[in-house]
C-alpha cells in the first residue's frame, strides 16, 4: 500500500495533513478507458459535479485525433470498454467519429442528458446499431417527478429526455438511468415512482437505475474523513480494493490543450491525479485516497461504472 510520491504532486498526496501514511490503490489492468469529450453542455446544472454549462472549456472538447492514440494504447493494454463523459458528449461534432472507431473493437457506454444534442443526432447513431459491439447509454434523470428535475435542468427538459430516452431505446439501443440519491424518500418507493415513469412514457418499466451520493462542485473544499492506509487494510480487502474505479480504469481529459490521463472520472478538478502522458505509464502509479470524492467511493461504494 506505501506509494512513492511524485515532486509533481503535493504533499498530501503521500499521507493526511495530520502527518498519517495516506491510503493507496494499486492498479491491476484497464478493463474501462473513459474520455472526457469536454464541460461544454447544453444545460448548466447548479449541481454539475463537472461544473459544465455552455460554452465551458475548463476540459476541452476531444477531437479524434486526440482520442484515437489512446483508444488504440487501451487496446493493446486489454482494454474491455471505452465509455464517455462530458459536458454533454453530443456537444462534441466529433462524437459520431468516435464511438464508430471504438465500437469496431469494443463496447460503449455514452453519459448523456439525452436531449437537443442528441436527439438531433440520433439519424448519425443509426449506422452504429451495425456494429459488432453495442453501445449503451445512460441518461441522467434527476428526479421521477418532472418538476423537480427541471429545477435544476430547465423547464421542458424532463419531457425532452424521456423523448431522448424513448427514441434511442425504439432504435434498439440499451438504456440506463443515473440520479443522485433522494433524501427523504425510501428507495423502494423510489424504484416504484420511477418504474411508472418509464411504463408510461413506452421504456422498459424496470431499467436498471444508477444512484449516487453528493460528489459536490469541482473543486469544492469539502471537509471529508481522511482515508488512511490502515483505512485500505484494515477495511478493504485485495478484492474490494480492486472494485475502486481507479483499480481498473482510466480516464484521458483535454486540458490546457493537452490530452492527460487522470486517476478517474471524479478527480480531474485536481492536478495531482495526472497520471502520466500514457495508459501504461499511468498504470504504474498508486492512486492516492486524498480527493474528498475518493471518500464515497470508500464509504458508499460509488463507481461511475457499469462494468463492476
Amino acid at each position: 500500500m506505501d506509494a512513492q510520491v511524485s515532486p509533481a504532486r503535493s504533499k498530501l498526496w503521500g499521507q493526511t495533513s495530520d502527518g498519517q501514511p495516506r491510503g493507496f490503490i494499486n492498479s491491476y489492468a484497464l478493463d474501462e478507458l473513459w474520455l472526457h469529450t469536454g464541460t461544454a453542455c447544453n444545460l448548466a446544472c447548479p449541481f454539475c459535479l463537472e461544473g459544465s454549462k455552455p460554452g465551458d472549456n475548463r476540459l476541452q472538447l476531444m477531437r479524434f485525433d486526440d482520442a484515437k492514440s489512446y483508444i488504440d494504447e487501451a487496446l493493446t493494454l486489454g482494454v474491455k470498454q471505452f465509455s464517455f463523459t462530458g459536458g454533454e458528449p453530443f456537444i462534441n461534432k466529433d462524437m459520431v467519429r468516435i464511438l464508430d472507431y471504438c465500437l469496431q473493437h469494443r463496447p460503449c457506454l455514452v453519459l448523456t442528458n439525452a436531449t437537443e444534442p442528441l436527439i438531433k443526432r440520433l439519424k448519425q447513431l443509426t449506422p452504429l446499431l451495425d456494429r459488432e459491439n453495442k453501445l449503451h447509454f445512460r441518461v441522467s434523470l434527476d428526479h421521477f417527478d418532472a418538476s423537480k428535475h427541471d429545477a435544476g435542468r430547465g423547464e421542458g427538459m424532463f419531457a425532452m429526455a424521456l423523448q431522448g430516452m424513448r427514441a434511442l431505446h425504439e432504435m434498439g439501443f440499451a438504456l440506463s438511468v443515473a440520479n443522485q440519491a433522494l433524501p427523504g424518500i425510501l428507495p423502494e418507493e423510489a424504484a416504484k415512482k420511477f418504474a411508472d415513469i418509464f411504463y408510461a412514457a413506452g421504456l422498459p418499466k424496470y431499467m436498471q437505475r444508477i444512484e449516487f451520493p453528493e460528489f459536490y462542485s469541482p473543486e469544492s473544499d469539502i471537509s471529508a474523513p481522511q482515508i488512511t492506509q490502515s483505512c485500505m487494510i484494515d477495511f478493504q480487502t485485495e478484492k474490494s480494493r480492486r472494485d475502486f474505479m481507479c483499480a481498473f480504469s482510466r480516464m484521458v481529459v483535454k486540458i490546457d490543450g493537452q490530452t492527460k490521463v487522470y486517476a478517474c472520472t471524479l478527480v480531474d478538478d485536481d492536478s495531482d491525479y495526472a497520471l502520466g502522458e500514457t495508459l501504461a505509464q499511468s498504470l504504474q502509479v498508486p492512486v492516492s485516497m486524498k480527493h474528498h470524492r475518493c471518500y464515497s467511493c470508500f464509504k458508499f461504494g460509488a463507481s461511475c461504472s457499469e462494468m463492476k
